[in-house]
């Protein structure tokens, strides 16, 4: 009996779904969203080496790399590079805001050698981040069908503006920072993850309602402030990462020992909820 059948019979998203089939889902979630985290910072690192890359390659001023944040509905620019590029990390603009913002909801590339002379530049924005330019190249970066963010370089050291080379070279280092986001992602979306893996194998029987009930009912908690801050202890892991072979052997026994007392101290409460 292959996996799918076994779904359709036992419970799942075609039929009546038992809260074991719930709590597997749940752990899914969970682990996806772990996982996910942990591998941020890796992520993050590459980007600022894409940027970096892109600062020398151009001998600009600066360059960085805004996201789209749907839960903010705003592009937040996540890292930079060059002299003039630290300021702008973590400002956060609407999708149509500025250059950026038309980029990203246009899909288009652009260059200007005087942004001050273009109507779509937002000098607040810039005037906040401690840097106003001169000129500007900007790309979309592109997920399949989506926009996902914008690659900006500003300010060529050894000119005074951007030519269609430019731009092409500009959008060579913008494929490259998505496909990294994409890889580390998957989707950043633990939903669209199980919603995916539950349509997939529910085969042509899909009861969309039903599995997108199963998919809230088992993310419900993920984005939730956490009073046991699991997710402060999982981003601590994240950092660990970068330790040297011993240290990671000391914090992989320690959590041990703490995950056996965890266990054991569930186990206790279940045990006197029972006798209750």
């Amino acid at each position: 009996m292959n996996a799918k059948r076994r779904v359709k019979e036992q419970g799942g998203p075609t039929g009546k779904t038992d809260a074991a089939f719930e709590q597997i889902l749940e752990a899914v979630a969970l682990r996806a969203e772990t996982a996910r985290r942990i591998d941020s910072p890796s992520a993050e690192a590459l980007l600022r080496s894409i940027v970096d890359a892109t600062v020398a390659l151009f001998q600009a001023e600066a360059a960085s790399i805004a996201l789209y944040d749907p839960a903010t509905d705003r592009l937040i620019f996540e890292v930079a590079a060059g002299e003039q590029g630290q300021g702008v990390i973590g400002v956060a603009i609407s999708p149509g805001e500025g250059i950026a913002g038309y980029v990203f909801s246009t899909g288009e590339s652009i260059a200007l050698s005087n942004v001050e002379a273009d109507p779509r530049f937002g000098r607040q924005v810039a005037e906040q981040t401690g840097y106003v330019p001169r000129s500007i190249v900007a790309v979309p970066l592109t997920d399949g069908d989506r926009t996902i963010g914008v690659l900006e370089v500003l300010d060529k050291r050894n000119s005074a503006s951007f030519t269609l080379q430019d731009v092409e070279l500009a959008a060579v280092f913008a494929r490259q920072a998505a496909v990294a986001i994409g890889a580390s992602r998957v989707e950043r979306d633990v939903r669209a993850l199980l919603r995916g893996a539950l349509v997939s194998v529910a085969e042509g029987g899909v009861d969309e309602r039903r599995i997108e009930e199963l998919v809230v009912a088992a993310t419900a908690t993920l984005d939730r402030e956490d009073d046991s801050r699991l997710w402060a202890l999982v981003e601590a892991v994240a950092r660990v990462r970068r330790a040297s072979p011993d240290q990671l052997a000391l914090v992989a026994d320690l959590l041990d020992v703490l995950a056996r007392h965890a266990e054991r101290a569930a186990r206790d409460r279940g045990s006197r909820a029972r006798r209750r």
